[in-house]
């Protein structure tokens, strides 16, 4: 398919369940800052990779924040709802459940090599209907190769389904600046310290404040990758200090947050 833009123009779009090919590939462009789609499925799973701009998907009682040059594996028949923000440059592959039994059977994040990203955009500019058993699919075949070799990320937080922490949930992603204590939570949803703390471990296999650091992480993640400075994205954390921020993110995830980012960003006049 050709590069697409959101929304789609008349005739653009074709659902890649409907297309017979074993993979099917698009690349999407959009100047919209902020995109949003329900939750849905495909038949196929789907390599969703964010070049520009972030991305959050929620599925499989999990939520996951895609930055620049990470990608996430949605299974076939998962259902998934989707958030953008930022300018967003995207490329995806729909692949047939039987088109390599190495594929990942549960959804994750991935760490994107050099070469599965360019594979990716090179295949992005496929015909819809390209030739079987041509060039076209002997490069596919490589990016399944270089797909179910690549090593899982760890941008990924377990949703609760317990409506009194999904309230918690809903309060931390519009106030992440809220540091009040685990007393203070469950006081806020009739609930004793223990049993929250209890009630968390069981329904995300973390401690309250582990589940808590992670959104923490997550959400820093994306405002980084959106061009939030980190003395920015300290304060909407509630960060007393940017050193004490920038502690937290070394320690969750083995560097500062500046190499993080500069390290997953690709300028895209180099792949011209």
């Amino acid at each position: 398919m050709p590069i697409l833009s959101y929304p789609h123009k008349e005739n653009e779009w074709i659902e890649p369940d409907d297309i017979s090919r074993p993979v099917v590939t698009f690349g999407l462009v959009s100047d919209i800052t902020k995109l949003e789609l329900d939750a849905h499925y495909h038949r196929k799973g789907q390599i969703l990779l964010v070049q520009r701009g972030a991305l959050s998907c929620e599925m499989d009682g999990g939520l996951w924040i895609v930055p620049p040059s990470r990608a996430v594996w949605i299974p076939g028949a998962t259902l998934h709802a989707i958030n953008a923000t930022g300018m967003m440059e995207g490329y995806c592959a729909f692949i047939d459940p039987g088109a390599d039994a190495r594929l990942p059977k549960r959804s994750c994040a991935i760490s994107v090599t050099p070469l599965l990203r360019e594979l990716l955009i090179r295949a992005a500019h496929f015909p819809a209907f390209y030739n079987e058993g041509g060039a076209e699919s002997r490069l596919l075949t490589v990016l399944l190769d270089e797909f179910v070799a690549a090593d899982n990320d760890e941008l990924h937080l377990p949703m609760p389904e317990d409506p009194r922490l999904r309230r918690i949930v809903d309060r931390l992603m519009t106030s992440p600046d809220n540091r009040g204590t685990l007393k203070f939570w469950a006081k806020e949803i009739a609930m004793s310290a223990r049993s929250l703390e209890r009630l968390t471990t069981r329904e995300t296999g973390m401690s309250f404040g582990r589940w808590r650091q992670q959104l923490a992480i997550m959400l820093a993640v994306k405002q980084l990758a959106e061009g939030s400075s980190i003395q920015q994205v300290a304060s909407d954390l509630g960060y007393e200090s940017v050193p004490s921020f920038v502690t937290m993110f070394r320690k969750m995830l083995g560097v500062s947050p500046g190499r993080y980012i500069a390290a997953r960003r690709v300028d895209p006049a180099l792949r011209s």
